[in-house]
């Protein structure tokens, strides 16, 4: 039987209805209104797809009374980030919400702003998802499609004995961020807080003929500088006093170093880089993106040796912490 499509949102079950109200104005073409079981995407002509996820957890990923329109914009961002680390370009999201009773109508309403905004920014487009309840924490988990032209996507494999390590923006401040959210450290400026809730994902960054291997920061700078080595069985040694800090960071203390290396929430991307184009890379000190030009530092070396990161003070002594960085199990 062919059902007459409803005259209102009164007329709809509740989960459309919900649909309807909040996610229809974030949904492109290809998401036929989110009216289907799922969306017809067209991938750009000549141009491979990439796709990533991400899910948060409510007081795993994000606090309780963070603003509902930062953890939206958290959200998408953190799979921004992650198709920045392989120069893939943006294309389209999908989104699962699994929806507790405490969260309202207002903060759905809020929420939907954060992405749309951030989506208009960026440059992509709703096609789908799901929503369910829950009586657990708010659970989201975004899907993120992005393209490339075929055989310019940078891995986290291919980095070569002799390669600079070096990293865009500054480290450590989403980690003190949520320190400063907590109650730890004094945040007079509120930057580090902002940080902590709204990174932002280096898209456009120029890696293709530049860097050899490359991934986001995500769970702490050492420990995703293992990753990279050991994705090219090698070893990587950092400089702690080459790694760049803000001001605020600084303005936090020497105790607060072992925080910023190994935190994670930086949202920024590691990459390796061949000794030959170092040279022009350390002169210039930027890259040029389409947000603007972004700060990158080198701050160590990959060798041929076991795998692992060797951390070394400005007097070359060894560094040791309690951990390299954030499990997620």
């Amino acid at each position: 039987m062919i059902q007459n499509k409803p005259s209102s949102q009164t007329d709809l079950p509740q989960e459309f209805a919900f649909i309807r109200q909040h996610f229809s104005a974030l949904a492109g073409a290809a998401a036929l209104e989110l009216r289907d079981d799922a969306a017809v995407f067209t991938p750009p002509e000549g141009r491979e797809l990439v796709i990533a996820a991400d899910g948060m957890v409510e007081n795993v990923h994000f606090l309780p009374d963070d603003p509902p329109e930062t953890i939206g914009r958290k959200l998408l961002r953190c799979n921004l980030s992650d198709l920045a680390a392989m120069g893939s370009r943006p294309e389209g999201w999908l989104l699962t919400f699994a929806r507790p009773p405490h969260i309202t109508e207002q903060w759905v309403a809020q929420f939907c702003k954060g992405l749309k905004a951030d989506q208009a920014q960026f440059g992509l487009q709703l096609l789908g998802g799901d929503t369910t309840s829950t009586r657990g924490p708010l659970v989201l988990s975004l899907t993120i499609l992005g393209s490339v032209l075929p055989g310019q996507a940078i891995r986290r494999q291919g980095a070569q004995a002799g390669d600079g390590l070096w990293v865009t923006g500054t480290i450590g401040d989403g980690a003190l961020g949520l320190r400063a959210l907590q109650g730890e450290i004094a945040d007079p400026s509120g930057y580090l807080a902002q940080r902590y809730r709204l990174p932002q994902p280096r898209i456009g960054l120029p890696l293709y003929g530049l860097a050899s291997a490359a991934m986001d920061i995500s769970d702490g700078l050492l420990q995703d500088a293992g990753h990279l080595a050991r994705e090219s069985e090698l070893h990587v040694t950092i400089h702690a006093d080459a790694v760049p800090l803000s001001d605020a960071a600084r303005q936090t203390g020497p105790k607060w170093l072992e925080t910023c290396l190994t935190g994670g929430d930086d949202y920024e991307i590691l990459f390796a880089v061949p000794a030959q184009h170092e040279a022009a890379l350390l002169s210039k000190g930027t890259l040029d993106t389409v947000c603007g030009p972004v700060k990158v530092t080198r701050i160590g070396e990959f060798t041929q040796a076991s795998t692992g990161v060797t951390v070394l003070d400005s007097a070359g002594k060894n560094l040791q912490f309690r951990s390299h960085g954030w499990s997620h199990l």
